[in-house]
């Protein structure tokens, strides 16, 4: 008999007693956190806290100095981030890593672009094809995938950041404050968007400061402070003043 269906998800990310410091200064001291499919946890803490550093360890960009890292049931030592993009781990960050001058589809496949005959010619018919059904599919209000992605609005440059990591993430999706210089509405969209991820089954880790945005989407609530995990919380089950204190030590 299959029991698949009554076992509990199995973890895509299991972080273990991770340590990352630089020369003498330490970022990260002794982090753990496990992390399952179809779950969102929130990372939070103030300024200087270690979240960014975190989310470049499990993206490849830095190696931890000691500590395991298991993606997906084996443990892993992504070399760099492309190694972890192959293994099915995409990364939104602020900045978006977009490219100004080119069309929302060639940016959706930026460095995976898709060719077609023996001379490798672009196909781009079929990647404007896949990039409009997925913004449908999304519900990413933009005019066209031609469109260039200097003339789209903020809310809807980060809609693509977040397509493009939905279309090759396999497994899990690190945001990193995707919402930060949004307004009201365009926060609800990409809200919505990060919660499309986990209707995908996906495995969403986000550091937000909004603890309004982190109530609204997160299972559960993982707090730093100065490079020390504090605590994790399941959302539910706690407040904004318990997380606040624990952000702050007060």
């Amino acid at each position: 008999m299959n029991n698949q269906s009554v076992d509990a998800p199995q973890d895509v990310l299991r972080l273990q007693n991770i340590h990352k410091s630089f020369g003498g200064i330490v970022a990260i001291e002794d982090f753990s956190l496990d992390l399952k499919a179809g779950e969102i946890v929130a990372l939070v803490g103030d300024n200087g806290a270690g979240k960014s550093t975190l989310i470049k360890i499990i993206s490849g960009v830095y190696s931890p100095t000691s500590g395991a890292i298991s993606f997906d049931g084996n443990e892993v030592n992504f070399k760099d981030a492309t190694q972890a993009r192959a293994s099915g781990i995409e990364v939104v960050y602020q900045d978006l890593a977009l490219a100004d001058e080119q069309a929302v589809y060639m940016n959706m496949f930026l460095g995976r672009e898709q060719t077609r005959g023996p001379l490798g010619q672009l196909d781009r018919k079929k990647m404007i094809a896949e990039t409009e059904q997925l913004v449908e599919e999304l519900d990413v209000r933009i005019p066209s995938a031609r469109t260039t992605i200097r003339n789209l609005s903020g809310g809807q440059r980060q809609g693509v950041a977040i397509a493009r990591a939905t279309h090759w993430a396999k497994k899990l999706v690190l945001l990193d404050e995707p919402t930060a210089a949004l307004g009201v509405a365009e926060t609800a969209k990409v809200e919505k968007l990060v919660a499309s991820l986990k209707e995908r089954d996906l495995a969403v880790l986000i550091i937000s400061h909004s603890l309004d945005q982190v109530f609204r989407l997160s299972d559960r609530i993982c707090v730093l402070r100065r490079g020390q995990q504090i605590g994790i919380r399941e959302t539910a089950k706690t407040d904004k003043n318990e997380i606040v204190s624990m952000i702050t030590g007060v």
